[in-house]
């Protein structure tokens, strides 16, 4: 049993980055194992909206577009609970992880509570960089993204480059309750 890690900023050393850390230790404190895929180097394009707009997604809940999405989308349906880590870009998520996303969702949401990810844990941090805004409405995507493919949510993270120290606190005990919620339920 493992936890996912999807990072999708294309900085290695900087806030994003500084989650994940919290993110894992959190999960390892907790005794769950982790995993990261890297969204920015993980070579997954946009949705073409294929055929009549849907393509295989639909009916056979696999993307018909090859390209990295196939191994991170196998990797999300094996883990026990999925953590996306984001920074907020034009207070939404960054591209990597949007074009990951509504892939995602348009292979899965149309199963319903048939999915293999409906009821497992979800957890969203959003880092916002510069100016700080735009967390919430960041958040609000990924709240969306989890009612679509009925995951459980486990929490929504907002912060900035100036509550950086408290919520990365917040991140780790977060990511260490879950862990253990985990280890009881999945």
């Amino acid at each position: 049993m493992h936890a996912l890690i999807l990072s999708s900023s294309p900085n290695t050393d900087g806030l994003t980055a500084a989650c994940v850390d919290a993110v894992r230790d959190g999960l390892s404190a907790g005794g769950l194992g982790s995993s990261e895929v890297r969204l920015t180097e993980a070579n997954i394009g946009v949705c073409r909206q294929c055929d009549d707009g849907w393509g295989t997604c639909r009916d056979d809940h696999v993307c018909q577009v090859v390209d990295g999405f196939q191994s991170v989308h196998a990797r999300v349906r094996d883990a026990a609970a999925l953590i996306l880590v984001t920074p907020v870009y034009w207070g939404d998520l960054s591209e990597s992880a949007k074009a990951f996303a509504d892939r995602l969702r348009r292979c899965e949401a149309t199963q319903g509570d048939h999915s293999p990810l409906a009821g497992r844990w979800f957890m969203g941090i959003a880092a916002a960089g510069g100016s700080g805004g735009g967390q919430i409405s960041c958040l609000e995507q990924m709240e969306r993204l989890v009612g679509h493919m009925h995951m459980k949510r486990w929490d929504l993270v907002p912060l900035c480059r100036w509550t950086r120290e408290a919520k990365l606190q917040v991140i780790h005990a977060s990511a260490r309750a879950l862990a253990q919620a985990a280890d009881g339920e999945i």
